[in-house]
């Protein structure tokens, strides 16, 4: 059996270590590794595939920068010959990024069969980029790794039979690769990664923030939306912006980022390889973020969460009472801080750090 996988950004690359790790493991089965070239710099790509121990890439596509349909379109016109040069038995994307996208239409158009990891997911939010990918990438997939029982529900909603067999497609609660990887580099990153004291912080003193969705870096002034009442917090507790590239672009079209941040009392940090940012938040008092991933990262670590966005796709952790949604435009984040508490992780909830292992044994049962 024959898989072509499909990454481009962060999360793939940690979602992808787990499963990749796992098919090479396996007897009778040959990846093909292509990396867009979505997140193409060394702190958002290079590091990654050092701290995870991810193989380099068999094609890199080397595609980067542009808006959403020209990015998708220049992947997908990469891909497709690729595909067809290949003829893998199965296309297997990530998330609900461009490169999920472009993988999964590229897929589907050669006629081969997709499988999409995190299927299922759903903020309802149709203005968010990630939202159309998702959906989109779900509906042209043949075998649906969904993370958890909301997941699947999701798709029972919007007309799919779940279970492996039906409706000639897979649906099935795998869990989630990122507690996988999570679980396997937690101790790993207590003992390299001297990044709390490296930048002079006290263990479960102070907080960390990130900002790079669409929607909160679309204009300089709703940023400065979001960083105020950050600014208040930041009086009383150290917060550290650990500042996506995108987001970087937009602080330094409205001028020197580093005043922006110096005016609100926040330290600014470029992106940080795994192995750091685990350790980062692991140590954190709160996590303020308007990620996916780092909400669930901060819900396996039992670390309080305070998400800058009005719904979110993973509504176990706002059930739980560990993540607080605080909107685009939080009044005051201190009410939202004293309201959050660490986590009872339910770890089983979220497959208890077997899903790799299920989804290479899914694709084995369908496509061997």
């Amino acid at each position: 059996m024959k898989v072509l996988t499909v990454v481009g950004a962060r999360p793939q690359f940690i979602k992808a270590s787990a499963v990749s790790r796992c098919v090479a493991g396996a007897a009778g089965i040959h990846e093909v590794l292509v990396h867009t070239g979505q997140h193409h710099d060394a702190g958002m790509s290079d590091v990654f595939f050092r701290d995870l121990e991810l193989r380099p890439a068999d094609h890199n596509l080397g595609i980067h920068g542009g808006h959403h349909a020209v990015m998708t379109s220049r992947m997908m016109e990469r891909l497709q010959p690729m595909i067809e040069a290949e003829r893998p038995d199965v296309v297997l994307v990530y998330g609900d990024t461009n490169s999920t996208l472009a993988g999964a239409l590229a897929g589907a158009t050669c006629g081969v069969p997709v499988a999409h990891v995190e299927a299922g997911l759903r903020s309802f939010n149709r203005e968010m980029p990630e939202e159309i990918n998702r959906v989109v990438a779900d509906h042209v997939s043949t075998v649906l790794c969904c993370p958890t029982n909301t997941a699947v529900a999701n798709l029972r909603r919007e007309g799919f039979e779940c279970g492996e067999r039906a409706g000639g497609r897979c649906v099935a609660n795998v869990g989630d690769v990122m507690l996988d990887v999570l679980l396997q580099y937690r101790a790993r990153a207590e003992h390299a990664s001297d990044v709390v004291g490296r930048l002079g912080l006290r263990p479960g003193a102070y907080a960390v923030l990130t900002i790079h969705r669409a929607e909160n870096t679309q204009s300089i002034e709703r940023l400065r939306l979001l960083l105020d009442p950050v600014a208040r917090l930041s009086r009383e507790l150290p917060v550290v912006f650990v500042v996506h590239p995108r987001t970087a672009t937009l602080m330094h079209s409205a001028g020197e980022p580093e005043r922006l941040a110096r005016e609100r009392g926040l330290m600014l940090v470029p992106p940080l390889g795994y192995l750091d940012f685990l350790q980062l938040q692991a140590h954190a008092r709160v996590i303020l973020t308007d990620s996916g991933g780092m909400q669930k990262e901060a819900f396996f670590l039992g670390v309080p969460c305070i998400t800058l966005r009005d719904e979110t796709e993973w509504p176990e952790t706002v059930a739980a009472g560990a993540n607080r949604l605080a909107g685009t435009s939080p009044a005051d984040l201190r009410d939202a801080l004293d309201a959050s508490r660490p986590s009872s992780s339910d770890l089983e909830a979220f497959g208890g750090g077997c899903a790799a292992e299920r989804i290479v044994g899914l694709l084995q049962r369908r496509f061997s």
